[in-house]
């Protein structure tokens, strides 16, 4: 089976071979961010997890309070819909799934939309795991990885892409999450977690099995 890893790597080369000149303004804009320490503040392992309570893509509220009665919670924070890595990540997460039911955990994926464009609402109703929307971006700071865009992505988004993240994400229009995966215990303390402020990397989901695995 095809790797999480090597579907995102084989997505950055065909970026290099279409568009060489954002890619490396991407590989800029990345080096010069984690020089300044970006994403340094997420939250920890050994930390309490923050609880919140957002709508789903139904709009019922889900509190993590809730989710850790039934058991050790999988977070994992995404941009949105509109990002292809996004879409790549929550499908292999959603193909590993069973995996992570088994092992007594619940996945929750938190974006500041609610998803849709290339995730149809089909496809969310079929995805076996909660899909949670934080459109001002509060819990993704409350854990350490809200990110403020640079202008040179946001000018891609608004001119390439024909993005508008300020409907998109019901006014934020530079805040977004950096991808990241926390699991946490029962109990609600941080016992793994994967932060990358590159969005080309996403924690692999046999990696997060082998950690809930340790539980």
């Amino acid at each position: 089976m095809t790797t999480l890893k090597q579907q995102t790597e084989a997505k950055v080369e065909a970026g290099r071979k279409g568009d060489p000149d954002f890619m490396a303004g991407v590989d800029q804009v990345i080096a010069q961010a984690k020089s300044f320490q970006q994403g340094k503040d997420a939250l920890d392992v050994g930390k309490n997890a923050p609880n919140f309570e957002l709508p789903d893509a139904q709009g019922k509220s889900i509190s993590l309070a809730d989710l850790l009665i039934k058991g050790p919670v999988v977070i994992t924070f995404y941009r949105g819909s509109w990002c292809p890595y996004c879409n790549l990540q929550l499908k292999a997460l959603q193909a590993q799934l069973a995996d992570i039911q088994a092992l007594g955990a619940t996945l929750v994926a938190i974006s500041p939309q609610i998803p849709d464009g290339s995730l149809t609402a089909d496809e969310i109703n079929n995805m076996g795991f909660t899909v949670l929307s934080d459109q001002d971006a509060k819990v993704a700071a409350e854990y350490g990885v809200a990110w403020q865009v640079p202008e040179f992505l946001l000018d891609h988004m608004r001119n390439d892409r024909q993005l508008d993240l300020e409907a998109i994400n019901n006014g934020n229009a530079n805040i977004i999450p950096i991808p990241a995966t926390f699991i946490l215990n029962s109990d609600g303390e941080v016992t793994w977690r994967f932060v990358d402020l590159d969005y080309r990397i996403r924690s692999e989901p046999s990696d997060i099995i082998e950690a809930l695995q340790k539980l």
